[in-house]
């Protein structure tokens, strides 16, 4: 079974019909991947929502997302400490490392078009999304 990582940009493609990321989802819903996700870039997710279509959409949105077989992990205190030495390590964003954190913790596959990711270098496992 394969497992991914998504970031916030992950669910934002699958909320914008992206083809790559629905397919992860109904293969988890086959149960043949596991999908992960930190509670930070939920959060993340949820701010660009509500930036954009305002609070009460993205809190309808929110709660269609709870529904996928996405599993939403907290930011215990040992992967905040794991992403802050990511961030300081690699000069990520405080919430990109922990969707990478999360990724390393479960030897997943990070999902994302976000291309500060890079910056782990080529033998982080990344599946690369198109961006618009």
């Amino acid at each position: 079974m394969k497992t991914y990582v998504f970031d916030a940009s992950a669910l934002i493609a699958l909320l914008e019909d992206s083809l790559k990321v629905k397919e992860l989802v109904k293969e988890a819903h086959r149960q043949h991947n596991q999908l992960w996700m930190s509670a930070v870039n939920y959060g993340e997710a949820y701010g660009k929502i509500m930036r954009d279509h305002g609070p009460q959409q993205a809190i309808k949105v929110m709660g269609s997302v709870r529904l996928l077989p996405i599993q939403i992990q907290d930011a215990t205190s040992l992967r905040a400490m794991h992403a802050q030495d990511l961030k300081n390590r690699y000069k990520l964003y405080y919430a990109d490392a922990f969707a990478a954190a999360l990724a390393i913790e479960h030897k997943a596959t990070l999902v994302t078009s976000d291309t500060d990711f890079k910056k782990l270098g080529h033998n982080f496992p990344v599946l690369w999304l198109r961006t618009n």
